[in-house]
């Protein structure tokens, strides 16, 4: 018996809907979810559409989407269809519009139901006419009778897309999406329905929610002539070292199956690892460009910045040095907090941006040369801008080595991996990192004289510019530059240029906390979840906080960040206020001169960086 034509019913069939956005079409469909008793919480329902739409729009064909949720929340699976009088656009990135919508609303305790049913949706869509049919059908029931026929007939149909248990085949595939729920199966359905069309024989594997399915065999990999990686997300690839591999993404798997199979028979496809050029393919990683490189590097980063800033900002709580063995109010629990996050997940987090940086660009490969460039540059003062550069330039020194050495015999393809992109890759890096950040420590030496010459001028003016600095590379080495040069004032017994650097420090992540908070349909859902530390990052004057998302949004985050932190550095001085200490956060606010007038400066710059990260970051 087939599952769809038992979850769908009339009552469940939308026509002829008038909406002009996608957020307005999936309130209306989740709300009508739970008034035909599938869940009771609209919001939940919606909240968990938006959530996936957030990681990749789900486009699966032209004019046709199939968001879905599952969730505790659904207690009674349900599907439910809906067509817009006209076309509204799905995907912003690329313009696709779409004018049918099947939504899935499935259980989170049933691991199995959710593959039948898409595998069967897919199955019917994927048929000659079958898309076609559902925006023509004029009544619910014609819809229903035509699913319910469709899934009869492939029911009936004794021929099977997947070949298994064969003793040769010519293609291995394996297909996941970021939630493991629709595009995983579409795509795996894609496949094999090409390649019957075509007489290839593949075996797909499945990296679904439930676990992988379908396991490849060595045996199949060894024979296969090539791999196709149809992923929105990153795979342990290892078991296909030295095979020919096309990578492209699920959503492409669904929707050009055909090409894809007549490209991974190429002659000419390369060897793993590397980032093709062919049509629209690229790796998980690079699907998204620049961007999706960046966020791969900010995503594994994150976990270093929220971990090993909330351990400084408990340490703080003990004394300002209290972590220094020599300081009079030394305690061993703050120097154990300290050396946690400090000296252990802080000095580890520019190099872990580095290293997935350069493994968004050319995966594994450049995972290496990246992550020392990226060490190289904390420890040299090049600090986050450091880190960035070290990431791109070792992610295409391997892309570089790809092209110069595919033309090796094919007996050398083994020590590629092992010898020659390790050693050729780590040379180009340094070789073009090397002389970058000799030029970052003398404009860091520059802009100190600059400060210094300073000193004795404009108070104001001065404010600004140590809190504007604080912002532009957030603990790089033009924040340390000032922050530096704040320090030295206190030695110096000048207690204002310090006041106005933590001012403008603590700007940035406090800003980007009550951005995520009031602005919430412009940030994914990793980004709230980021945005809620940066509050206590903030507070503790840790600047790094709100290095997620100005690596994510650099021209829109890094600009309003410096536009409130000058006026924050500013405003200190201008009220005249004063800090001894030579750190900062709220744990030092008893000893700030003028205090409450050192909060309303640090309130307004934030509420500044608030309001144009709010205007200018579009909606998501």
């Amino acid at each position: 018996m087939n599952k769809v034509t038992n979850l769908i019913h009339n009552d469940n069939i939308l026509l002829n809907l008038d909406f002009s956005s996608k957020n307005d079409v999936l309130k209306h469909i989740a709300t009508h979810f739970v008034q035909q008793g599938h869940a009771s919480s609209v919001e939940q329902i919606l909240k968990e559409l938006q959530k996936r739409e957030d990681i990749d729009p789900t486009v699966i064909d032209t004019h046709v989407a199939m968001p879905h949720a599952k969730l505790k929340d659904i207690t009674k699976a349900g599907i439910i269809v809906a067509r817009l009088k006209n076309p509204i656009v799905w995907n912003p990135d690329t313009g696709e519009e779409v004018s049918l919508i099947i939504m899935l609303g499935l259980p989170e305790h049933n691991n199995n139901l959710h593959i039948e049913v898409i595998s069967e949706i897919s199955q019917v869509l994927l048929e000659e006419g079958g898309i076609q049919s559902l925006l023509s059908l004029a009544t619910p029931q014609e819809i229903v009778n035509f699913l319910d026929k469709g899934v009869f007939s492939l029911e009936n149909d004794n021929s099977n897309f997947a070949t298994t248990g064969s003793s040769v085949v010519d293609l291995v595939a394996v297909t996941a999406c970021p939630t493991g729920i629709a595009h995983t199966y579409m795509a795996a359905d894609a496949l094999k329905k090409a390649a019957k069309e075509q007489n290839i024989i593949i075996r797909v594997e499945t990296n679904g929610s439930d676990g992988p399915k379908n396991i490849l065999t060595e045996q199949e990999i060894s024979q296969a002539k090539a791999v196709i990686i149809a992923s929105d997300r990153d795979l342990d690839l290892s078991r296909f070292n030295g095979k020919k591999m096309l990578s492209t993404s699920a959503g492409r798997g669904v929707r050009e199956a055909s090409q894809i199979i007549k490209e991974a028979l190429s002659p000419s496809l390369p060897i793993l690892y590397t980032s093709s050029a062919q049509g629209n393919q690229s790796n998980p990683s690079t699907k998204k460009g620049v961007y999706g490189q960046l966020m791969t590097g900010v995503s594994y980063m994150l976990p270093f910045v929220v971990g090993g800033g909330i351990l400084i900002a408990l340490g703080f709580m003990f004394g300002i040095t209290a972590h220094d063995p020599s300081a009079a109010d030394y305690n061993p629990i703050a120097e154990f907090l300290n050396t946690l996050g400090g000296k252990g997940a802080f000095s580890l987090m520019i190099p872990v941006l580095a290293g997935y940086i350069g493994f968004g660009i050319a995966e594994r490969p450049a995972l290496m040369p990246a992550m020392v460039g990226g060490s190289l540059a904390a420890s040299s003062g090049g600090g986050f801008l450091g880190g960035l550069l070290a990431g791109f330039l070792g992610g295409y020194a391997i892309v570089i080595l790809k092209k110069v050495f595919a033309k090796l015999p094919k007996s050398l393809e083994g020590i590629k991996p092992v010898l020659l992109y390790p050693v050729f890759g780590l040379l180009l890096m340094g070789l073009g990192l090397f002389p970058l950040l000799k030029n970052i420590v003398v404009l860091n030496s520059a802009l100190e004289g600059f400060l210094n010459s300073m000193n004795s001028t404009n108070m104001v003016l001065l404010g600004a510019l140590l809190g504007g600095m604080m912002a532009v590379d957030m603990g790089g080495p033009i924040n340390k530059a000032a922050f530096t040069f704040g320090i030295a004032a206190i030695a110096a017994g000048n207690n204002f240029p310090h006041a106005a650097v933590m001012a403008g420090g603590m700007v940035p992540p406090l800003a980007l906390a009550l951005a995520t908070t009031i602005f919430k349909n412009k940030f994914n859902e990793t980004e709230k979840e980021a945005g809620i530390t940066c509050y206590a990052l903030g507070a503790s004057f840790i600047t790094e906080g709100a290095i997620p998302f100005a690596a994510s949004h650099p021209l829109i985050v890094i600009p309003a960040c410096i536009v409130g932190s000058t006026v924050a550095g500013a405003l200190s001085m201008f009220f005249g206020c004063q800090l001894p200490a030579p750190h900062g956060g709220i744990f030092v606010f008893p000893l700030i001169t003028n205090v409450g007038f050192y909060i309303l400066s640090i309130v307004i710059g934030t509420l500044i960086t608030t309001g144009i990260i709010g205007t200018l970051k579009k909606e998501i």
